[in-house]
């Protein structure tokens, strides 16, 4: 089981990477409302099923990205060193790309995109645990929100990536 747990830390960014990109690409064909119909498509069933997996996933990847005082990488603005943050946005005006890593730009909104993916998937689970009820609606519309924030960190975290690797490839 530890080498299981181990495999599943090491390949957990490509494991939600696939799993997101699934659930993204197919939500425009599935519908849920207050439950599951009794004739749900598999997209469905897909989307449901997945998605509680996601966010047993983003669970376990916010953890394994803040536990130990790594957190300080990713939030260190909630503390007040703004130092490397605000040298990246400031780099941003004058034109020159912000660094990877450190606690800079790229590591909060790195840290942002992993509380807005817990947060879809925490939606997401409790609008599958209140099924059927009144709340299943709303849980649906908090999720449908997280959901789209979610989908521009996406395109943002993706356009970070591609700067970073054109800038590793100019060096």
């Amino acid at each position: 089981m530890n080498t299981f747990f181990s495999a599943l830390l090491t390949r957990l960014h490509l494991l939600i990477v696939l799993s997101c990109t699934l659930l993204v690409c197919t939500s425009p064909w599935i519908l849920i409302g207050k439950n599951l119909r009794n004739q749900a498509s598999a997209w469905d069933y897909l989307h449901v099923y997945l998605g509680l997996v996601c966010a047993a996933l983003a669970l376990l990847f916010l953890l394994r990205n803040t536990l130990q005082g790594k957190w300080h990488q990713y939030y260190a603005w909630l503390v007040g060193d703004w130092s490397q943050l605000g040298a990246d946005i400031k780099g941003l005006f004058k034109g020159r790309l912000p660094v990877a890593g450190g606690k800079g730009l790229f590591s909060a909104i790195e840290g942002i995109g992993m509380l807005l993916l817990l947060a879809t998937g925490l939606s997401g689970v409790f609008w599958f645990a209140y099924q059927g009820s009144a709340a299943a609606l709303e849980w649906r519309a908090y999720h449908q929100i997280f959901a789209d924030i979610f989908v521009g960190f996406l395109v943002v975290h993706l356009v970070l990536a591609i700067s970073h690797i054109i800038e590793f490839i100019r060096q």
